[in-house]
C-alpha cells in the first residue's frame, strides 16, 4: 500500500465505507516481519481442526517427528 493515501482508498471497489483505520497505526508489525515471518494461509475445512497457531504448530511438529522417524527407516 505504500504510495496510497486515503483518496485512492476511497475509490478502491474493494475499501467499504465502514471500514475505519482512524486509529490504525502505520508499520505495527512490520518489525516483527523483517525479523523473518512465515505467512501461511490455510483453508477453511483446516481451520476448523486447527483454531490457533498452538495447534497448527503442535500437529505439524508431530508430522515432523514421523517423518523423521520414517526417513531412518530407509
Amino acid at each position: 500500500m505504500k504510495g496510497h493515501n486515503m483518496k485512492t482508498m476511497r475509490r478502491d471497489p474493494d475499501m467499504l465505507e465502514e471500514y475505519d483505520f482512524s486509529k490504525g497505526v502505520q508499520g505495527k508489525y512490520a518489525k516483527r516481519y523483517r525479523e523473518g515471518t512465515n505467512v501461511v494461509v490455510i483453508d477453511p475445512d483446516v481451520a476448523r481442526v486447527f483454531p490457533d497457531h498452538e495447534s497448527v504448530n503442535q500437529a505439524l511438529r508431530s508430522l515432523a517427528e514421523i517423518i523423521k522417524r520414517q526417513k531412518g527407516r530407509s
